[in-house]
């Protein structure tokens, strides 16, 4: 008995990639869904990718720090010491007022870290580190020993197999036991400082295949999209930051933390007023 698993993680918002994703996942008759984190933001199509999502079902889902990030910028929580607070407050108020009802705490209840047995595997599946979804310990050129810390779990049985997200680099590798460690990629946002890889801008996700004696085939997907229509959905959506996201549709460079860039944008557009005023009537 075969079981195929299209594992993906990292959508950020991006409908265009998530539909191409899932489309290319129906041609290669995966059983189930395993998603590693962030759904949502910076990209503008809140109610057709929580449709989406929803429509898969996911049977594995683990919370990640963008998912954080909606839940407490939707909630009125999000500090504004830094320019990249103040962007990720704005996106999680845009995402606030698009929200379906219950979305907001549908994704606050999802748990950092799951572990499921298929077959004679027990897989152990986090956006990062199992008890934290944020930071760069687990950066593909990272030594093996931050990676062991994936196995660290607690669970009746030990973890065969590790997968994380986080990171936007489909990985493969091993821990200094030999137990091994997946990356599916991003499929909204796919990363690599080495320029002509980089230009490789299409969704990436995983594909599993799991029969009883174990691994029976690793399939990495590259899924070309069309980032014009992207490009066309956050002019039209009016999302937040829109210039910034059609310049990383364009580019894939991301601009999280470019503080001079977002301070330009923030002082522009008012956004730190806008989200205070948000969060004020939060609290009402």
């Amino acid at each position: 008995m075969k079981t195929r698993i299209a594992v993906f993680s990292d959508v950020h918002g991006n409908l265009s990639a998530y539909e191409a994703m899932y489309q290319d996942s129906l041609k290669q008759d995966v059983d189930q869904y395993w998603f590693v984190g962030d759904l949502l933001m910076p990209g503008p199509s809140v109610q057709k990718v929580w449709s989406l999502f929803q429509k898969m079902a996911p049977q594995v889902v683990v919370r990640g720090n963008w998912d954080d990030l909606v839940v407490r910028g939707a909630r009125g929580l999000m500090d504004l010491d830094k320019p990249s607070h103040v962007y990720f407050a704005r996106l999680a108020q845009y995402v606030e007022r698009h929200a379906p009802a219950g979305m907001i705490d549908n994704l606050a209840s999802w748990p950092l870290h799951i572990t499921k047995q298929v077959g004679p595997l027990n897989f152990g599946i986090s956006h990062n580190l199992p008890q934290l979804n944020m930071g760069q310990d687990l950066f593909p050129t990272k030594p093996t020993t931050n990676f062991d810390r994936l196995f660290q779990v607690d669970s009746d049985q030990p973890v065969d197999v590790a997968i994380y997200a986080h990171v936007h680099h489909q990985l493969l590798r091993y821990a200094n036991d030999e137990r091994i460690i997946f990356n599916p990629g991003a499929v909204g946002e796919p990363f690599n400082h080495w320029p002509s890889l980089q230009q490789d801008l299409r969704a990436y996700y995983l594909v599993l295949e799991v029969d009883e004696t174990g691994l029976a085939n690793i399939n990495f997907r590259h899924v070309n999209y069309d980032r014009t229509t992207e490009i066309q959905r956050a002019q039209s959506d009016a999302v937040p930051y829109a210039e910034l996201y059609q310049r990383m549709m364009k580019t894939g460079l991301a601009y999280t933390h470019d503080d001079e860039l977002l301070t330009q944008f923030n002082q522009r557009y008012g956004y730190a007023d806008e989200y205070r005023a948000f969060a004020k009537q939060k609290r009402q």
